[in-house]
């Protein structure tokens, strides 16, 4: 796995994880959830292309 996505996914992580808790001690839980919502969704679209890989070598192991 290329070591480049897990730091972006890990910065992702950090960056997504200390707005969401700036948000909730400033009483703005909807905006919290918003921007935890929006970190996943930026996540996944990093990761599709590697889901996709992932799922084309498992049809070929399997003869799918």
């Amino acid at each position: 796995m290329d070591i480049e996505l897990i730091m972006r996914v890990a910065g992702i992580g950090m960056i997504v994880t200390v707005t969401c808790q700036i948000l909730s001690k400033a009483g703005r839980e909807e905006q919290s959830t918003l921007v935890s919502i929006t970190g996943i969704v930026i996540v996944l679209i990093l990761l599709v292309e590697k889901i996709g890989v992932l799922f084309d070598t498992l049809r070929r192991v399997f003869g799918l």
